[in-house]
């Protein structure tokens, strides 16, 4: 499949899933318009994605806000410019900080995070996770909407269990590798299947699901 990267895609995408699995299709019409969430591959793409990780949506702009005025702009040399205190005085965490800023020190050694974007699923996720602070769900995340890879699936999300097991009605909520297996039937879509899940959610529990990117 082509990469992801505007709304018509999704649409397409969206429609093509409902084809490959017809328990789909109703899941697909109550979810509705899906979000694009697009950010370009690099620097700040990934970092944003740290930043909203467990916090709220609100909460996530209003770190990001500070964090550019702070910055001028986020990019891997003007998170190197700061000191700690001026990073965790924006908001961060001392976690986030530290992971930044490694991020950052590994773009200044040589990680290209755009070639990244370009390699297979494994590869990827293989060098993005070897930067300290940067698990399987982070690199999932930044492949899905960053790269706008058509088939990645966090299976450990845990509004996508929830959100799967309510439109598949299943009785509990899908335990990682149980949904590593159920996933493979949506291959090679698996992008808009979590898309559509995660829209799905929000519709049904009146609040996003979709991660901060």
């Amino acid at each position: 499949m082509q990469p992801l990267k505007t709304e018509a895609d999704l649409e397409a995408a969206a429609l093509a899933l409902a084809e490959l699995d017809p328990a789909f299709a109703p899941v697909v019409a109550r979810a509705g318009a899906i979000p694009l969430r697009y950010r370009p591959p690099g620097y700040e793409g990934l970092a944003h994605i740290v930043v909203g990780q467990m916090v709220s949506r609100a909460s996530a702009n209003a770190i990001w806000g500070r964090l550019e005025a702070l910055t001028g702009g986020v990019t891997a040399e003007s998170i190197l410019a700061h000191s700690v205190e001026e990073l965790r005085g924006a908001g961060l965490s001392g976690a986030k900080e530290s992971t930044l800023r490694g991020l950052a020190e590994a773009c200044r050694n040589g990680l290209d995070l755009e070639r990244i974007a370009r390699l297979d699923i494994d590869a990827a996720i293989a060098e993005l996770t070897a930067v300290k602070g940067i698990g399987l769900w982070t690199s999932e995340v930044f492949l899905l909407f960053s790269a706008g890879h058509p088939d990645v699936f966090p299976t450990g999300d845990v509004a996508l269990q929830s959100a799967a097991a309510q439109a598949f009605g299943l009785p509990e909520r899908p335990k990682e590798k149980q949904f590593r297996t159920m996933a493979l039937r949506w291959q090679p879509m698996r992008s808009i299947a979590a898309r559509v899940l995660w829209a799905y959610y929000a519709v049904e529990h009146k609040r996003e699901a979709m991660p901060v990117v």
